[in-house]
């Protein structure tokens, strides 16, 4: 039987790859003039990205009891290990830029100050999307193409 906590990684991953999906699809929506349903996704990627910070601190809470602070280390070797942590350092850097960036998008938007709200979305959006994407890749470079 394995560990309570390492299911975590693998719902990380599918948090993330959703909240890619939902933004991608907030984004097509919004350029069709479509604003509730825009709304509507943007709403259920915060939510997404909320449910993965959660999972994420509770992953890193639980590997703090169960493994006593043990990480997964990178098993990759020649060109794949400068290529994963240019992506862990860009995705580490940009998450926590991130999550200022989403809630004043967020109050922004719900407040109806969309010239303001569309102001700072040209830049929440490729910013998150990318966070989001990446988390994917990290998942798969730790987990399943480079794993020992």
């Amino acid at each position: 039987m394995s560990a309570p906590y390492t299911i975590f990684p693998a719902i990380n991953a599918t948090l993330n790859g959703t909240c890619a999906v939902l933004l991608l699809i907030g984004r097509w929506r919004i350029a069709q003039g479509r604003r509730q349903q825009h709304r509507a996704v943007m709403i259920a990627a915060v939510i997404t990205s909320s449910l993965f910070l959660a999972c994420y601190l509770t992953y890193h809470a639980m590997l703090q009891i169960y493994a006593h602070g043990a990480i997964t280390r990178f098993q990759g070797t020649g060109l794949a290990r400068p290529i994963y942590f240019s992506i862990l350092l860009s995705h580490t850097i940009l998450a926590v830029v991130t999550v200022p960036l989403v809630l004043v998008t967020l109050s922004r938007g719900l407040r109806e100050r969309f010239d303001r709200h569309r102001a700072i979305a040209r830049w929440t959006f490729p910013i998150w999307l990318y966070v989001s994407v990446t988390g994917v890749v990290i998942y798969f470079m730790l987990y399943h193409w480079f794993a020992a």
